[in-house]
């Protein structure tokens, strides 16, 4: 008998309590970088985002789409800068942002799910009032950050067994206000509002790595907190760190930073009994696999 096949099947059995556990689970996987722009990739992605809702997981999408903005505000010969890491969002820039987001980005998601076998739904932060912001720094104009929340739709696409695509374009306090914001940030809010188990950030690197250069395979929010002062997290990780230290706070079980250029990454961090990339979570708080 063919060894792969052997191989699979001890997989998949080895897979069935991860399975069990994670029936029912919200799952919000923050989704962008590279792969966006490869169709292969794509396809890959939404290929494990159809599986873990079809073995029960209740996963949300909440995508970025940087390269994609650049790349339009090129075209439309519109400036934009950053400051700390953040994009300067003008009133010009906001209207191609929310363009490109809610646009092109996100049904190309959703097409790709749905090209898997899937049911996807797109919708951004302000249908529904799914998250309303205030501004985050006068400095960086019209950058959100959230301030109410009402998820109560993706609970209504949950229950109809579709997916939500969501892309990180937000309704303000005040009327005819549109906020951009940070897909991290917004995935973190989302996943906290929901009190899902997991949020999963997948990233171009291995995960959080130790003084010594070693992926950091769980940590608690105080580890992330004393690695943080004691400059071991630093530059770009930084941010990423704060989102899941808000999240856990908020809420969520546990956060994941992923490498997301790994094969079936989000299936390998569910559904075995190593995981992938940095898992923080609370201490006393057991985790969904034990």
């Amino acid at each position: 008998m063919n060894q792969d096949w052997i191989a699979t099947a001890r997989t998949l059995s080895e897979a069935l309590p991860y399975l069990q556990r994670y029936t029912g689970a919200i799952v919000v996987v923050k989704f962008g970088g590279n792969a966006m722009g490869d169709a292969d990739e794509m396809a890959a992605f939404a290929r494990d985002i159809v599986l873990m809702r079809q073995v029960g997981v209740n996963p949300v999408v909440v995508h970025g789409g940087g390269p994609m903005i650049n790349d339009m505000l090129k075209r439309l010969n519109i400036e934009s800068h950053f400051v700390r890491g953040k994009r300067v969002t003008d009133k010009a820039v906001v209207e191609v942002v929310e363009m490109v987001l809610t646009g092109m980005v996100n049904k190309r998601i959703v097409q790709a799910i749905m090209d898997e076998g899937g049911r996807a739904v797109g919708l951004s932060g302000k249908d529904d009032d799914l998250m309303v912001c205030e501004a985050d720094d006068p400095e960086l104009g019209f950058v959100g950050k959230p301030v109410e929340m009402n998820v109560q739709v993706l609970h209504d696409l949950f229950a109809a067994g579709i997916i939500p695509v969501v892309a990180p374009v937000a309704t303000g306090m005040n009327a005819n206000e549109t906020f951009n914001v940070n897909g991290d940030t917004a995935a973190g809010a989302i996943a906290g509002a929901l009190k899902a188990d997991r949020l999963l950030l997948l990233t171009d690197v291995q995960g959080v790595k130790g003084a010594d250069g070693q992926v950091m395979t769980q940590m608690t929010p105080d580890d992330v907190r004393q690695m943080t002062e004691d400059g071991v997290i630093a530059g770009g990780m930084i941010p990423k760190t704060e989102t899941a230290l808000k999240a856990i706070e908020d809420g969520v079980r546990g956060v994941v930073i992923i490498d997301g250029r790994v094969a079936n990454a989000c299936l390998l961090e569910l559904f075995t009994e190593h995981g992938s990339g940095s898992l923080i979570r609370n201490a006393d708080l057991p985790s969904l696999k034990e």
